[in-house]
């Protein structure tokens, strides 16, 4: 089943603000929240339409796909690319709610008609990493030393002093979360929170670890090896999973974030797959041809350079770029001609060109089919 147009579901033009589509997502998840529409497998699908149009529209990255290229653009036009729960829409945009209409703040599980306890998760780590063109071009693994909150080894993490063990919490009793109900105008609404006594947890500890203070958690440092694959650029950004920060009194670790950083190459400019290099001749070399030595991401090759060359002609070196990342594509390399005019000549040498001067053949742009210039220009430079 083809998927409607985000704008659509949440009611908004297509060059609407942030603002307006912040707010037209919030009046659409009140609308259809599970707790004011309790069993209603519609309107729980409508909450997680609105929540995945809201997901797209809110990313200024998505967005730009997705007004391009639709659907396709952002993860399919029949499926895929969407795969939050109700919990993950809770966590991910309950703070744009507030306390409003009784609904209270949608953190945790708040909300949701699927209850637990709150698991921890690490807080994500960012580390830059330069890359030149050779590795660019092929790929690398890099092996990166990470600063980073570790499981504190007195306690396995748990926060408690070695021997004590954690205890239900007195006001959740172990579930993690408190419930309560208020009457509002369109009658009484059960609202769901995190419990302020354990943080959702549902245990407390009475005991605490004296080498982590009860945090589960001591500073530390980890080797972490990280593929990237060849075609990455400049800004890019990926994910190592689980190995950012632990979480606290145990959980789910973070994420450590790659952020590439590309170093300049001496001779080759970088344009998206392609690599330009700027190659000045001599006069003689551009008027009678030659062959060049040029550098490459392999190394350096040899060119041919016709005689009767032009300045700013190019010449493309087919499939010597970079590759496209996840690709089989490459980019070229592409050899910008630029010939260097003297400009001290000697009196010898200014002659030479005052007799150019009074051949017919000596005209702007010669064409390279005037084998007789060219023999005489070759005769003067011998």
């Amino acid at each position: 089943m083809a998927k409607r147009d985000y704008y659509e579901i949440l009611g908004v033009s297509r060059d609407a603000s942030k603002e307006e589509i912040k707010k037209a997502y919030r009046q659409q998840a009140l609308k259809y929240h599970p707790d004011k529409n309790p069993g209603n497998k519609e309107a729980e699908e409508k909450f997680k339409e609105a929540a995945e149009a809201y997901e797209v529209l809110s990313n200024d990255e998505k967005r730009k796909r997705y007004d391009q290229f639709g659907h396709a653009g952002v993860g399919g036009a029949s499926g895929g690319g969407f795969n939050m729960t109700i919990e993950d829409i809770f966590n991910s945009f309950g703070d744009i709610f507030g306390n409003f209409g009784g609904f209270g703040r949608f953190g945790g599980f708040g909300g949701s008609t699927r209850r637990g306890k709150r698991v921890n998760k690490g807080s994500d780590l960012r580390v830059k990493v330069k890359l030149n063109l050779h590795d660019i071009a092929y790929g690398v693994e890099k092996k990166l030393k990470v600063k980073k909150q570790i499981s504190c080894d007195t306690c396995n993490g748990t926060g408690g002093a070695p021997g004590s063990s954690p205890q239900s919490c007195s006001t959740c009793h172990g579930t993690g979360y408190v419930t309560r109900v208020t009457n509002t105008f369109i009658g009484q609404i059960q609202n769901t929170t995190t419990c302020p006594t354990c943080i959702g947890e549902g245990t407390s500890i009475k005991n605490y670890c004296k080498t982590c203070g009860g945090e589960g958690l001591i500073p530390g440092d980890e080797i972490v090896s990280v593929r990237i694959p060849a075609g990455v650029a400049e800004g890019m950004q990926m994910a190592v999973s689980g190995k950012g920060n632990s979480a606290r009194r145990g959980g789910v670790n973070g994420d450590l974030i790659v952020v590439i950083e590309e170093e300049k190459h001496p001779e080759l400019i970088r344009d998206e797959n392609d690599l330009i290099y700027n190659l000045l001749l001599s006069l003689p070399q551009a008027v009678l041809g030659d062959t060049i030595e040029i550098p490459t991401i392999e190394g350096k090759a040899k060119i041919k350079i016709e005689p009767g060359t032009q300045p700013g002609k190019i010449l493309r070196l087919r499939e010597k770029g970079l590759p496209e990342l996840n690709s089989y594509n490459k980019g070229d390399l592409l050899v910008n001609i630029n010939v260097s005019i003297p400009t001290n000549l000697s009196k010898e040498e200014r002659k030479i060109f005052e007799k150019f001067l009074e051949s017919p053949n000596f005209k702007p742009n010669p064409t390279s089919s005037d084998k007789n210039f060219f023999e005489r220009m070759r005769s003067y430079f011998e």
